[in-house]
């Protein structure tokens, strides 16, 4: 029945390399390793902002094809951290290349992987990461009292009268027996989890190619098998919660009590765990990396297109052709070539510049990050990436649209002159102002910005905008066809900026009132008249 069980899941995982998850994904749970993991070193930690107006969350369940939890934690880490970009390379590539043509090597090791599937297996971060449960000062006494009733039982066999001692010490080891539950309980699901992560990685360190990621883990293998007897405890007591009832159990439960066993054991454990993080996250790296990168090769295999990027040591320079965003059904794929200068784009609203930055922003990511980029090919420095797309008011504390864009962008303009090339992703700046003052300073702000090794890609609906900066950015637009009664988008970007304006003709194919109609078009010729001023 097990042989087939398993012939059937690796059946699974050979028919399913490239598919989407079919699963939930619980980010709380998955950021706990990102969250807390030093990144010092980092060249950037993507923020939360970013992430939120380049829709990270869904682009995670997008690439992640991972078969645990410890990969699908590592990878989601890897993804928020975009690493120097003098860094070498870690040989992932021949790794990932080796799962895309071995499919029984990536079948074994993805059945492997799958054993650490369990939700459970989320905490496992917190054994290396958090702070352990001291014992209390007094636990001297337990150790006393656990003594106290070996000798009690002993002596009980000379004289019977020590049964009366041995009940009064069973009595107060019951209640330090139950106020210990309360710190058990933190590590059921944890300790267990680990030793089924060490076991993994000792299955997968027997591959010679799989060596290579670590190959001294061994010795951190070995440290944590030391504490196997120890650590195994916890097991046997993470099935007592449902078999409480079987006369072994209780009969087992009974001798803890006497002897205080448990309290005993976990804080040795805890105390053993406690000055062998460096060990546990060795192991946990060696098998995160080894899932995130069959989930790459995955990801790769279930894309119609994608390429591996070339990062260039020149500043200043993006060439991305026929790219795509991967989260839009049936994308139009555009291509770009920034050389020294900023990118600009007009166009009316729902026309694509949005889609295009972000595309552009969540290809730099994933092209830093796990070396993939959704486009024939992808060319670009080496950059951070500061994003001002959606941005709402923060009414919590009183909070303006316009305030929260203001301090957003002035982020922008201190990091702009840190030293690093940055990647300035910007839609319709300062749109929560009036039109003088939001053009006024927007080109201001976006010549500023477009200084030293920076990369500027801002929306506009301002021509004015595109003519004060048209010696600094490289104007584009996406434009629509307007037919009598229907507005076609064709999504693709073009050269220059926006000449046609079809905003008041839309509203006219949706029969607004002739006099509305006549009064704006009147107005928007008056208007026009300082577009020539202005530039």
């Amino acid at each position: 029945m097990i042989i087939n069980r398993n012939k059937k899941i690796k059946a699974q995982l050979l028919q399913g390399f490239g598919n989407l998850k079919d699963d939930s994904f619980d980010f709380e749970q998955i950021a706990r390793y990102f969250l807390k993991k030093d990144h010092s070193n980092a060249f950037q930690i993507l923020s939360d902002k970013t992430c939120n107006d380049l829709d990270f969350n869904e682009l995670f369940c997008f690439i992640d094809r991972t078969d645990s939890k410890i990969g699908q934690q590592f990878l989601y880490n890897k993804m928020r951290i975009i690493s120097s970009a003098s860094s070498e390379d870690d040989g992932s590539e021949q790794l990932i290349e080796e799962f895309t043509i071995n499919p029984e090597l990536r079948v074994k090791v993805q059945y492997m992987l799958s054993k650490l599937n369990n939700p459970e297996a989320f905490y496992i971060p917190a054994l290396f990461q958090d702070e352990h449960l001291k014992p209390p000062k007094w636990f001297f006494v337990i150790k006393l009292l656990s003594l106290t009733s070996l000798l009690s039982l002993i002596l009980l066999f000379i004289n019977p009268m020590f049964l009366l001692v041995s009940l009064g010490l069973f009595l107060i080891n019951l209640g330090l027996h139950y106020w210990n539950k309360r710190n058990l309980y933190q590590y059921l699901e944890s300790v267990p989890q680990l030793l089924k992560l060490n076991g993994v990685a000792r299955e997968l360190f027997r591959y010679e190619s799989l060596k290579a990621v670590n190959p001294g883990l061994q010795e951190s293998i070995g440290i944590i098998d030391k504490l196997r007897n120890r650590m195994s405890y916890f097991n046997l007591e993470a099935k007592l919660q449902g078999d409480i009832q079987i006369i072994f159990w209780t009969i087992l439960e009974l001798v803890k009590i006497l002897f205080l066993l448990e309290p005993l054991l976990l804080f040795g454990v805890l105390r053993q765990l406690d000055i062998k993080r460096k060990e546990i996250e060795e192991i946990f790296i060696f098998v995160g990396k080894i899932d995130s990168f069959i989930s790459i090769a995955a990801l790769r295999k279930g894309l119609g297109k994608y390429c591996i990027p070339n990062v260039i040591p020149e500043p200043k320079v993006l060439i991305a052709k026929e790219v795509y965003h991967p989260l839009i059904i049936d994308c139009v794929k555009n291509s770009i070539q920034v050389n020294k200068k900023s990118i600009l784009l007009t166009g009316s609203n729902m026309s694509g510049k949005t889609s295009f930055i972000r595309t552009i922003g969540l290809n730099v990511i994933t092209g830093l990050t796990i070396n993939t980029c959704f486009a024939d090919e992808f060319t670009m420095s080496g950059m951070r990436v500061f994003s001002a797309i959606r941005i709402s008011d923060d009414l919590m504390n009183d909070k303006s649209y316009y305030f929260e864009e203001v301090l957003t962008i002035k982020e922008m303009i201190e990091m702009s002159g840190d030293g690093k090339p940055n990647l300035f992703l910007l839609d319709e700046i300062y749109k929560g102002t009036n039109t003088i003052e939001r053009i006024s300073a927007g080109k201001a702000v976006l010549s500023f910005l477009t200084h030293a090794d920076n990369i500027v890609f801002v929306s506009t609906h301002d021509i004015e905008l595109a003519e004060l900066l048209k010696d600094e950015y490289e104007l584009y637009h996406f434009s629509e066809k307007v037919d009598q009664k229907t507005v076609d988008f064709d999504y693709k970007l073009k050269d220059g900026k926006l000449k046609n304006r079809n905003a008041i003709r839309i509203l006219q194919i949706n029969d607004y009132p002739e006099q509305i109609i006549q009064e704006a078009i009147a107005l928007s010729k008056e208007l026009d008249k300082n577009v020539a001023y202005l530039s």
